[in-house]
């Protein structure tokens, strides 16, 4: 953008004659003003709605062409917006950039999807949005209609998960399909709802339900080549199914044999227990301390990757919770910051603190959307309006910067469980009682040696920048 262009789009009061004008010159003092001022009689005044500033085409400004064209884009079989969709109409036609947001109209997937929608003029909803094929531009455009208020907002990472299985059963046969919708409706998600509205952080779960069900659509058209029925079923071909394993995938056909004996389909058969595993990948301490000073004190880094990388070095925090931090979860003192991540505040060191404040303080980056509905002020906003970045973006983005993530998260654990009781751990980083304990029995049985290497190495203790 030329620096004519911007100040044609940013018109402020002219100290000179008081009138809302874009400032395009100066006078002989140097002072900006607008050009009726200085004699130069350029009329930037919209022809439509009498706004200055803005020009875009025929005398009209960028907002008012923006409202034209968002009309344009949800108008239905009869020319007009529906009433359902005027509150979406109007968070696009009162975006704070009307340039950006003009782009995106044109350009955007997205909004293709949009205009077939109303154009059909189809009352919209979750369950018409399910008949969809699942794709980015769908979550989307549903994401945007939840964020607008046209939609009730839903727990999405659960509430797609049956729209998903009906395109997967689409050339699956019937008698398959009939086991596999009950199993997910019934008894997946009817545990994963509940336990979703008990947890005090959210979780994604979508991905482990949809691999419990896929393996169960995997194991169905072997019993078929077999000539099996489920009542047929012997511990014998269990084991022949784990057996002929190359991944722990398959352990999972549990959940599915516990619904089938529940509903007494299948006698009672037994899965083994997932062989249990010690993490692996630990950063080492010398190397987590060298990322941790990097992330600190490294201008050249984006700051989200700086904030996000420090807190997976310092405190191990799972991504999904990392995502999911908002202003609200930090603590501004007159001397200390503290980041609430588990029952009790953590004390942060203040070049990271210093971080997440610039995070709490950025705007949201949607400018195609008004303000009307801002939603949570998330510390790492994604691109989906009213969401954070996911976990795999989240993921990805640290790894391309260096910070691989659970190597990294790793080492922080390990590192905090071989100092920190069980349920202490648990109370600062948020996870679970229970995972906290075995990473301490691990910390404590297998970091002996680093612990007296430690322990001999107090006459230099490593420091955090302030």
């Amino acid at each position: 953008m030329t620096c004519y262009t911007a100040v044609l789009r940013s018109p402020a009061e002219c100290p000179r004659c008081g009138m809302v004008q874009p400032l395009i010159a100066r006078d002989d003092d140097g002072a900006e003003v607008c050009g009726p001022c200085v004699g130069f009689a350029a009329d930037y005044t919209c022809k439509q709605c009498g706004r200055a500033g803005n020009p875009h085409s025929r005398g009209r400004c960028a907002h008012c062409v923006l409202a034209e064209r968002v009309n344009a884009l949800l108008a239905g079989p009869d020319g007009t917006v529906a009433p359902q969709l005027e509150p979406l109409a109007a968070a696009l036609a009162d975006a704070p950039s009307p340039f950006p947001a003009i782009q995106w109209l044109k350009e955007s997937p997205n909004t293709k999807l949009l205009a077939r929608l109303a154009s059909e003029g189809h009352e919209l909803s979750h369950q018409l949005l399910d008949e969809l094929p699942p794709s980015r531009n769908q979550r989307y455009v549903r994401q945007l209609l939840v964020h607008t208020r046209v939609l009730e907002e839903r727990n999405e990472d659960l509430e797609r998960i049956p729209g998903w299985l009906e395109h997967e059963l689409a050339d699956k046969p019937a008698a398959h399909a009939s086991l596999a919708r009950p199993f997910l409706n019934w008894f997946l998600l009817r545990r994963a709802r509940q336990r979703a509205a008990m947890r005090r952080h959210p979780a994604s779960a979508d991905r482990d339900l949809r691999r419990r069900v896929s393996v169960a659509l995997d194991f169905l058209p072997l019993m078929d080549q077999r000539g099996l029925a489920l009542a047929d079923l012997a511990q014998e071909h269990i084991d022949d199914w784990i057996a002929g394993a190359t991944s722990q995938r398959r352990y999972l056909i549990r959940y599915f044999l516990k619904w089938t004996t529940s509903r007494r389909l299948t006698r009672e058969l037994t899965v083994p227990s997932i062989p249990s595993q010690e993490p692996q990948d630990l950063l080492d301490d010398d190397d987590r301390w060298q990322l941790l000073q990097r992330c600190l004190m490294d201008d050249a880094l984006p700051t989200d990757v700086r904030a996000s990388g420090a807190i997976t070095l310092l405190f191990g925090t799972s991504t999904e919770r990392l995502c999911h931090l908002t202003s609200e979860h930090l603590k501004f003192g007159d001397k200390h910051a503290h980041l609430v991540l588990g029952r009790h505040p953590v004390l942060l060191p203040p070049r990271l603190a210093e971080l997440l404040r610039q995070l709490a303080e950025q705007p949201q980056p949607r400018p195609q959307l008004s303000q009307a509905h801002p939603g949570p002020q998330w510390l790492f906003p994604g691109m989906v309006p009213g969401k954070p970045i996911s976990t795999h973006g989240m993921t990805q983005k640290l790894n391309r910067h260096g910070i691989m993530v659970r190597t990294a998260r790793n080492g922080a654990l390990a590192a905090l469980a071989a100092d920190l009781p069980g349920p202490i751990l648990a109370d600062v980083t948020g996870m679970h009682r229970h995972t906290a304990l075995r990473w301490v029995a691990y910390a404590r049985r297998d970091w002996a040696g680093y612990l007296a290497a430690r322990a001999a190495d107090d006459s230099a203790p490593r420091r955090l920048p302030k």
